[in-house]
């Protein structure tokens, strides 16, 4: 299995630290707002990444952080009114919400900077006894120039830095490349400290508490979006190496950015997309769908257009699960058919090679979908190899287990239910009478509602979905 890392830049076999155990740190939310499709493409890309590596027999100790603690969320709390902790728990359990409706799987833990202030305070005091932070009047700032490795994962250099480097008016920092471990403050999400009273920077937290849940040893993957490169990723790595001593992380793995019609998303540009909203017009299905249809490692443009093409193809393959369900139970013996057990294996095999290479979801789809094609006219052949049929149905369920694709649940009331009884019933009705007119006007009309009707040897069967 490969995987391709930011720090050296090139596919690397995959090796955990431990044989059989992978810990893994996600860069979490920010929850001073509501969570946006940027958002989703990230955890679902994750989410995968873990789903795989579960099914190739590892453990996979998931970690993702929760930011309870930073410049935004205090001036959200001010501009709203709204207490900064009840602002972020506020804004976080929605986001997690949305997020299981992407089916994708929770964390083992989510710390938080607000429950964790002790252990950041002993990685900044760490550090600097090991000499490579100092003391200001304004906060305690790490000293890039005492870090040999600073600049490896990003390959930036510290005098391009220097150039480039913001510096915020309370800052008395004595380089413009050093960053804040602690800035001394009073107010809101404050918390005293041996430097006096203030918070943690942003970067420090993701280094004590990916340390503190790995054990203290060095983190398998960490995961998070392009744009974490530098600064963020950069800063940790020189917090945690310089305060521990050993390699914080194995392997980097970072997403490539999303875009909206080609442009950057940003509220600015009107192009800002809500997951929350997304959600309420799209399946939760497409969505994922969509995401997994490019490398985790490339970039993403988004449009509903593509959210919709994605969705009908998830369809399909949900739509053969279905048929290889009726042909078994059917129950008709069929004839053993070599050549195309041989050419369901290879496509199978294909599938996952496609995944051992850097997780490459859209080639694992094209071997899906190939599967789909021999699938499906042997079904209609009307002799399936049916003692081949239960093992492709256990194929399909661990290829739909490891993308995270599940049919999304529709709920439909009581007197709904009747309605559509009747509906169906006035339906045959009108095919019996061979009003063909009729029946396919009332199919037309139940489609729009989200309700799909096919005709089988057997009589109408019909499923929900949600309408687009």
């Amino acid at each position: 299995m490969l995987v391709q890392n930011t720090l050296t830049r090139k596919k690397e076999e995959f090796v955990p630290m431990e044989d059989n155990k992978v810990v893994m740190y996600i860069c979490g939310l920010t929850p001073y707002d509501h969570a946006h499709v940027g958002h989703a493409r990230a955890y679902v890309v994750y989410d995968v990444m873990k789903r795989y590596l579960e099914h190739k027999g590892y453990e996979v100790f998931h970690i993702q952080n929760i930011t309870d603690v930073e410049d935004k969320v205090l001036k959200r709390s001010e501009e709203s009114g709204i207490p900064a902790q009840e602002l972020t728990e506020k804004f976080n359990a929605e986001a997690m919400e949305l997020f299981r409706q992407l089916n994708i799987l929770d964390a083992d833990v989510y710390p938080k900077v607000t429950g964790h202030i002790p252990d950041i305070i002993g990685m900044v005091k760490k550090i600097l006894e090991n000499g490579y932070a100092y003391e200001t009047p304004s906060g305690v700032y790490f000293d890039v120039s005492k870090f040999e490795g600073y600049g490896r994962l990003s390959g930036q250099k510290v005098e391009e830095m220097n150039r480039g480097a913001r510096v915020e008016v309370e800052e008395t920092k004595e380089d413009a490349a050093d960053f804040a471990l602690w800035k001394k403050a009073e107010g809101q999400l404050t918390f005293d400290s041996p430097w006096g009273r203030g918070r943690p920077g942003w970067h420090i937290e993701c280094s004590a508490m990916g340390m503190k849940y790995s054990g203290g040893r060095t983190i398998d993957i960490h995961g998070g979006g392009r744009d974490l490169v530098f600064p963020h990723h950069e800063n940790e790595c020189a917090q945690a190496e310089s305060a521990l001593r050993i390699p914080f992380v194995k392997y980097w793995l970072h997403t490539g950015f999303l875009t909206v019609d080609g442009e950057k998303m940003s509220k600015s540009l009107g192009n800002f997309i809500v997951l929350k909203d997304l959600l309420e017009q799209k399946p939760a299905c497409a969505v994922r769908m969509f995401f997994l249809q490019s490398h985790y490692r490339s970039p993403v443009d988004f449009s509903y257009e593509s959210i919709d093409s994605a969705g009908e193809a998830a369809k399909r393959i949900f739509n053969l699960v279905r048929k290889v369900d009726e042909a078994l139970e059917e129950g008709a013996p069929g004839k053993k058919d070599d050549d195309f057990r041989a050419a369901c294996a290879r496509e199978t095999a294909e599938f996952y090679s496609a995944m051992d290479d850097d997780f490459d979801t859209p080639m694992a789809l094209a071997h899906l979908f190939e599967l789909a094609k021999l699938v499906f006219p042997h079904l209609e052949s009307g002799s399936p190899d049916s003692g081949h049929l239960k093992q492709l149905k256990e194929e399909f369920g661990k290829m739909l287990q490891v993308l995270g694709l599940k049919e999304d649940e529709v709920e439909m009331p009581d007197l709904s239910k009747k309605l559509l009884d009747a509906m169906l019933e006035l339906r045959e009705m009108a095919r019996m009478k061979k009003d063909f007119e009729m029946s396919d006007a009332i199919r037309d009309k139940l489609s729009v509602m989200g309700v799909v009707v096919e005709d089988t040897e057997k009589g109408p069967r019909w499923r929900i979905e949600k309408p687009k």
